[in-house]
């Protein structure tokens, strides 16, 4: 493990990683259930796109882990299955094959533009205080779906976020209760403080009736394969059309998701090399476009770089051990389904809140006094993030407004070019969505 992962050059051990790998993987274990219960709306078989998730996700982390070795879990995006399920299925009106042919296509792309290393290029020419900010922003969103899947925070009348009036009991007094635990257990410097909190709250929450096991088949179901609808994209102008605007979208918002998500883990989690490059980073986003190909052919939605990475990078994961840990996870659990569904929403929670404690340190590190061109951009990245629900419509107002103010106050010089380039994606986004 040592001369395949340098772990003593990262400052770990192979006790951390497995550690951190673990707290990963049940951070986002939910999109097990998640993900196949949005594509069943779409006319999708459940059992099938679990064993697609489990599976693909298993392979994308692998690949990160031996590949990159970076400690970056990878499974299908919530926001690209909502994408795929309510817009293109039932919105559009076209079947699941076409969408999956749309997600094979998109990584197809994204494997074509790694090895150009355009995206690399985007990564690497985000300015320091926007990166910052991006991690920052994270960790507060990352809070947020704590605090909203806890039950903690609701929507009011006026559709904005409001305190739940039963905080104090059920699912949002277990959130809290582990919370507490993992809070005491950091301070006391226990290791895998935030892992044993989310057992602590799963126990916790049985008699309370948070903690249910639902039963069901341990056998795992066969999965889809190359169910693609190349036919159904050529019948007419109109849906080849449809097509090219879809793909873009998948695309455009799997690009700014991931390179979100490895700006912020990399920077909460001292990754980021002092010229503010991170190391592997092509590596890290071919193993994502691999991802996402390797879902869309065995049929699921993009598969994606997870912000909940950032619970394994807290609880210790430095290395490509995490993540390979996070894979075997994803492995077993096609034979465990009934148990890992018996983990209730509120035990991860606790975690994910005390992620965006932890996440929020480099905000002492932004200038937002001194130079405004460079602080108002940070704060719209954090704000509109947490605000939108969305790591790319923060990084979109977090560029638009560095570029804007650093042209007009003559400091334009400082922009790179793959900022420019990143700007006027993001611009060419905005019109098409028109």
């Amino acid at each position: 493990m040592e001369k395949l992962f340098h772990l003593k050059e990262n400052g770990t051990t192979v006790r951390k990683e497995i550690i951190a790998g673990i707290t990963t993987f049940m951070t986002m274990a939910y999109i097990l259930s998640l993900n196949p219960g949005f594509l069943a709306d779409a006319g999708m078989e459940w059992n099938r796109v679990f064993s697609a998730v489990a599976i693909s996700s298993a392979i994308a982390c692998a690949v990160m882990g031996l590949y990159a070795k970076l400690p970056f879990a990878l499974a299908p995006g919530v926001g690209l299955g909502a994408f795929f399920t309510y817009t293109v299925c039932l919105g559009m009106g076209y079947s699941w094959q076409f969408a999956l042919t749309a997600i094979f296509v998109e990584g197809i792309i994204f494997v074509l533009l790694t090895i150009l290393k355009v995206r690399e290029a985007i990564v690497n020419g985000i300015p320091e205080s926007l990166k910052k900010a991006i991690g920052v922003g994270i960790g507060m969103f990352v809070a947020f779906i704590g605090l909203k899947n806890a039950g903690i925070v609701v929507a009011d009348e006026s559709n904005c976020v409001a305190l739940a009036w039963n905080w104090m009991t059920g699912a949002p007094l277990v959130a809290l209760i582990g919370v507490i635990i993992i809070g005491v257990l950091m301070k006391k410097n226990v290791k895998g403080a935030m892992l044993l909190g989310m057992l602590a709250a799963t126990v916790i929450g049985i008699p309370l009736g948070i903690t249910k096991y639902s039963g069901g088949s341990f056998i795992p179901a066969k999965p889809y394969f190359f169910d693609f609808a190349f036919s159904e994209i050529l019948s007419s102008r109109d849906s080849m059309l449809d097509f090219v605007i879809v793909v873009f979208t998948f695309l455009f918002d799997d690009m700014f998701n991931t390179v979100g998500t490895l700006v912020g883990c990399a920077e909460s989690s001292g990754l980021v090399r002092k010229d503010g490059t991170i190391p592997n980073c092509g590596k890290a986003l071919l193993s994502d476009a691999v991802g996402t190909v390797t879902g869309a052919v065995l049929g699921t939605s993009t598969v994606t770089t997870f912000v909940e990475s950032a619970a394994g990078i807290v609880a210790g994961g430095r290395t490509g051990l995490t993540a390979l840990v996070t894979s075997a996870l994803f492995l077993i659990s096609l034979f465990l389904a009934p148990l890992f569904a018996a983990i209730p929403s509120a035990a991860t929670a606790s975690a994910l809140i005390i992620v965006g404690v932890l996440m929020i340190e480099p905000v002492k590190n932004i200038d937002f006094t001194g130079d405004l061109t460079e602080g108002i951009p940070a704060f719209l990245t954090i704000v509109i993030m947490v605000c939108t629900s969305s790591i790319p419509n923060g990084i979109m107002f977090g560029v638009f407004a560095y570029v804007l103010l650093k042209v007009f106050t003559g400091k334009w010089k400082s922009i790179s070019i793959s900022l420019w380039i990143t700007a006027a994606l993001f611009a060419l986004s905005q019109v098409l969505s028109l």
